[in-house]
Parts: C-alpha cells; structure tokens; sequence
C-alpha cells in the first residue's frame, strides 16, 4: 500500500515494512533532546531510576536555552545538574548562549534526513525542515528514551499541502504558517504530520523552511515534513550531520487532506493581539501604533531573519518611541551576521542584542517587558496574553520583515512598501 513520508519513517524504525493511521509503535530513535524547561522532569525520572543504565545519553542533548541567562536560583541549580549530568553521561552540551535547541540540533549534525528526533519542546517539528520526523514528548519520555533507546508513537494523519507559484518579495514562509493558522485555526490540525510541497517550497532557502516546518506546532501537527532535495543535501553536509536516508511519499499515499494554496497570491500575513489564528492581511491593520519590536526565536531567528531586517534599517533609525530587540537563534547565526555586517546596522539603527535562547520570547528573563497598553510586533511563534510579562499589553505576530519596517515607521507596516523590504536571499 502507498505510504505518505510520516508513515515511512515511522515504519523504518519500528521495523515494520508497513504501518497504517492509527498503529501504535515502538520505534528506535536517532536522537533526542531535552531543554532546560523540561530537564528538572526528567532529572526527578532519573533519581527514581536509581542506578538504571542509560545507553542512549550520549545521543541525547542537553540545551540551556529557555532560562539563557538563568532568571533565578532554582533555573541556575537546574543548569549546574544539567552540565553534571552531561559530563558523567558524555552528552552533548549546549549551555547559556550557544543557542535555541532546534537551531543547534542541526546545525551540530546531529540529525538528518529520514530520521527520528523527540525533544522536550512543541517546536521539535523544525526538524521536519530535514526531511526527518521530528516531534515534541515530555521530560519524562526523554529519560525513557536515554534508556531503552525507543519511544512509542501512534501514527498519525498525513496532510497534504502543496504551495504552488512562488511568494512575492517582501513574502516570506512566515506569512505562509500565519495564512495556515488563519485557515485552519490554532490546533486546527492536531496530531497530523503535515507534508509541505510545491514550487514554494522548492523555491525556499533552508532558514525559510525551516520557520515553514516550526510554526507548525500552532496548527496542534504532530510532524511537518519537507522532501530532500539538492538543497537540503548541501546544508546537512556542511554541518557535518550522518549519510542521509531521503524519504518521499509514494504516489497514491492517503491523505487526510490535501491542501492547495497559490503561495503567489499570498500578502504579508499578521497575527492580531493574544491569538495566533486571528489573521488578516498586512494591510487590514496598517496605522496600528506599535512601541516595541522582537526580531527573533526558533521560528524567525536565523540569518536571513536578520538579513531582512538589516535591508530595511541600513542607514536609517528606528522610529522615536519604538524599542528593538533582537535574539539570533544561535551564537553562530550571530557571528556569521555579525561577519556579514549586519550586527552594526541594526545597532546604528537603535537595536539591542540578546544573547542567542528563548528567555526572551517566552517571557522567562523578562528582558523585553512592555508597559501597560503598549504594543509589541514579534516575529516569534506565539502572542498569548502575558506572554512578555504584561497582560495589559498586546503582542502581535509577523515576518521579521514585517517587524522591520514596523520598527521603522513606527506602526504596524506592509515590508514592501520601504526601501528594501524585498530583498530576497538571491540578491544577498
């Protein structure tokens, strides 16, 4: 019987020739992770352990990035147990800066295609970017994992969603999700694998794909799956991840839903205050008065985030009042902007940096704090009330083009409408 990607992979590593919707599995698993959120669940999993091997440790990572820097006592004690635990076990270590966990998971070669990755967090679907099933489990489940090695999985739906055309300038993956999220709304597909294709898709450089891939977790899916191609093969090889083992769909594979959108027609998306399906186009709330802006996170904190950004402040200040803050998802991603010249701009233009993790975006380090009544454009995957610390205050969802030109004129505002919000990686 055809299968869809989700099913093959799953199939592969439960060592079954074939699976249907609805199996349930216990599959080997590649890799997994656990950040610094989750590691206190796990850490109490493994004391009742007692002395239990754990084979599989050193193929499970340990992020620092949620409480990066730690806010409190009880966050530094977690990431001095986390550091000991990952010297006796020979873990690897991501500690306070080096990154949010699903930017550092491939960019240390630690997955590729046709894998099996869990970790601790909702977003674990970017790795779907890679042509591998990535998915979110517990704290608890990652002990379980470092144990045996396994994890059990139903297996899920598959839908299919085809971008056709390409997006204009000014247009990126971001607005793609945020279209979805207004279709389909928040949880709208729960515990589906999500299968991105089209000429869209093939057209989109890996940063962007990978947002395509993380902002799927709002949609509830369990797994947001892209096909390998010339591109991917490239990336993964540059970071030194293992032999890839593509997987692609079989013609006559079964779907759930199969969902065609002209990616060409698509305009800026936004994400209106404290919901993330509340979408309408760019141009529906232009003139909204904004007085922060996050540039940032593991859905918009890569390279080519701050590249749009830097296209449209280069030369120019942020608008008086307005306030910026930019998070690069890994120290790496900021070097290479900062080689690139692209730290510089965004200072001169008026921007503060943060250290590479997710203290920011979830409010934990309490950073970025708007007062009352004030309005902040986030290019981050979640805009709940409260969720920067303020429940008085609103947060509202864009591209970090979108935020960019925001930032600049002080009001929520269509990128392609300023000087350089359509630069597109192929003019770079």
């Amino acid at each position: 019987m055809p299968s869809t990607i989700a099913e093959k992979i799953l199939a592969r590593h439960a060592g079954l020739d074939q699976v249907q919707v609805g199996d349930i599995v216990i599959a080997d698993v590649d890799f997994s992770m656990v950040h610094d959120a989750r590691a206190p669940n796990a850490m109490r999993m493994i004391d009742k352990m007692a002395e239990a091997p754990l084979p599989f440790a050193p193929r499970t990572a340990w992020v620092l990035d949620h409480y990066s820097p730690p806010p409190n006592l009880a966050a530094a004690q977690a990431h001095t147990a986390m550091r000991e635990f990952a010297g006796t076990h020979g873990s690897p270590l991501y500690d306070i800066g080096d990154g949010i966990c699903h930017q550092v998971l491939p960019e240390g070669g630690h997955l590729t295609c046709g894998d099996l990755v869990v970790g601790t967090d909702t977003h674990s679907v970017t790795y779907g970017a890679f042509n591998a099933f990535g998915t979110s489990v517990e704290g608890t489940d990652v002990t379980a994992v470092m144990a045996t090695g396994k994890v059990w999985l139903r297996v899920p739906e598959s839908v299919r969603i085809e971008l056709q055309g390409q997006l204009q300038p000014g247009v990126w993956a971001k607005d793609v999700t945020l279209h979805m999220l207004g279709r389909f709304g928040a949880e709208g597909l729960n515990y589906q694998a999500l299968e991105y294709t089209g000429t869209a898709v093939a057209a989109m450089d890996i940063d962007d794909r990978m947002t395509l891939a993380n902002h799927a977790a709002e949609l509830g899916a369990k797994a947001a799956l892209l096909e390998a191609d010339e591109k991917t093969l490239a990336w993964l090889a540059a970071h030194g991840a293992r032999p890839p083992k593509p997987v692609a769909a079989d013609p006559g594979a079964k779907y759930a839903q199969r969902v065609t959108i002209d990616a060409s027609a698509l305009a800026p998306q936004i994400a209106r205050r404290h919901e993330v399906d509340d979408v309408v186009p760019v141009t529906d709330v232009a003139r909204q008065k904004i007085n922060f802006a996050l540039i940032g996170t593991c859905t918009n904190g890569r390279l080519d985030d701050i590249r749009q950004a830097a296209s449209i402040l280069k030369g120019r200040k942020l608008a008086p009042g307005v306030r910026m803050i930019v998070t690069p998802a890994s120290r790496r991603i900021y070097l290479d902007a900062a080689r690139e010249g692209l730290i510089e701009i965004l200072t001169m233009a008026g921007a503060s940096f943060e250290a590479a993790g997710c203290g920011t975006c979830v409010g934990i380090t309490n950073h970025l704090i708007p007062g009352d009544h004030e309005v902040a454009i986030s290019s981050a995957n979640r805009n709940f009330k409260g969720r920067l610390g303020n429940d008085k205050a609103e947060i509202w969802l864009g591209s970090a083009a979108t935020v960019a030109a925001s930032a600049l004129t002080g009001y929520i505002t269509d990128p392609r409408e300023v000087a350089g919000g359509q630069w597109r990686p192929d003019h770079a």
